[in-house]
């Protein structure tokens, strides 16, 4: 019977390729804890976002590469995931723990700019990464209420806020910090402050994802928080008409401007399904999502259908992928952070791909 070696095993799981990185799982470094007692092999494989699509498909295949091994008896594959720590930008304040920071951003508002990015932190809770939400839309901040933390001012120790906490995510907002009947009237380098505050003052503790809800627009305030935040990627948010889409390319023009990555289009509102017939309507016209994706080379990363769901959700504070999860807005908000988590970890893992490959040519 022959020896089973840790070289054989890894030319095994060398035919395991990640569909996103393009290169196998070995020479990616995601096979760990390899060992080889006499025939029974155990190893981890650790991928870079929690909700890997192809998980149980790679894990099957790594239990038929290696059980197929002469002399190999028994194989433990344990799965897990470790979300890569994107590059900050240089020169911004990076927040210590914070391994990802992703804008979501509209041209304009009245998108469903926050609905979107709380059911985006949720869902990305739900898969097991750990998760933050800021609200840097300081003059609608409605967060807390579509989140559900209440209005209670967040606890203060050694001199940081404690983040609030729902559903799984860390949640800061001006809405929790000034009573909600006073109006904001904040000019430009006050709004700073207070983000800065957000991301320096604020005990995060370790996190994968930081969520930012922008607010709305593209003026001043938004460019400066996009330089001020070391945002990895940006997320725009649409409707299908033509008028938002216009917003939008002002939108991913300034993220361009501040060299920030945008990951993609979402297209909110997309159509609606009548409750009583399951028929479809697209009540703002179709494919602006789309088009806008095809102008651009960017990745339409989903459509959400209207639902009453949606916001009878964010008005209990239980948002619609908690409240209603066999919906079918739950399901696109899903799919959504799923494809907002590859983008990020195929954003990370730049830099080593192409050290990787110029290794390789050597």
């Amino acid at each position: 019977m022959s020896q089973v070696t840790e070289d054989i095993v890894l030319d095994s799981l060398r035919k395991i390729i990640d569909p996103d990185l393009r290169k196998d799982i070995v020479k990616l470094g995601f096979v760990q804890d390899l060992v080889i007692d006499g025939g029974k092999v155990s190893f981890k494989i650790v991928l870079t976002t929690p909700a890997c699509p192809v998980k149980d498909e790679m894990e099957a295949q790594a239990q038929t590469l290696v059980s197929a091994i002469e002399g190999v008896t028994e194989v433990n594959v344990t799965m897990d995931s470790e979300v890569p720590k994107g590059r900050g930008v240089k020169d911004n304040v990076a927040v210590p723990g914070v391994k990802n920071i992703i804008a979501v951003s509209s041209g304009k508002g009245g998108v469903g700019k926050s609905t979107v990015a709380v059911n985006l932190a949720v869902s990305l809770a739900q898969n097991g990464a750990k998760v933050g939400l800021m609200d840097a839309d300081v003059y609608g901040p409605n967060v807390p209420l579509m989140l559900g933390t209440g209005l209670h001012q967040p606890p203060v120790f050694n001199g940081q806020l404690i983040p609030l906490e729902a559903h799984g995510v860390k949640m800061i907002s001006m809405a929790v910090l000034v009573p909600p009947d006073k109006p904001m009237i904040l000019r430009g380098p006050m709004l700073h402050g207070i983000v800065r505050q957000f991301l320096t003052d604020v005990n995060w503790g370790e996190l994968d994802y930081l969520i930012v809800d922008m607010p709305p627009g593209t003026g001043d305030v938004q460019l400066s928080l996009a330089q001020l935040v070391p945002v990895q990627g940006a997320v725009v948010v649409t409707t299908p008409q033509e008028v938002s889409l216009a917003d939008v390319r002002r939108a991913v023009k300034m993220f361009e401007q501040v060299n920030v990555q945008v990951l993609g289009v979402i297209e909110n509102m997309s159509y609606f399904i009548a409750p009583d017939t399951g028929a479809r309507y697209n009540i703002f016209g179709e494919g602006g999502g789309k088009k806008l994706s095809d102008e651009y080379g960017l990745k339409l990363l989903g459509e959400v259908p209207m639902g009453i769901e949606v916001r009878e959700g964010g008005d209990k504070g239980i948002p619609v992928v908690i409240s209603a999860p066999g919906s079918p807005q739950a399901d696109a908000f899903r799919k959504v952070a799923e494809e907002v988590a590859r983008q990020i970890s195929i954003e990370a893992m730049k830099p080593e791909l192409t050290i990787l490959s110029k290794a390789h040519q050597h």
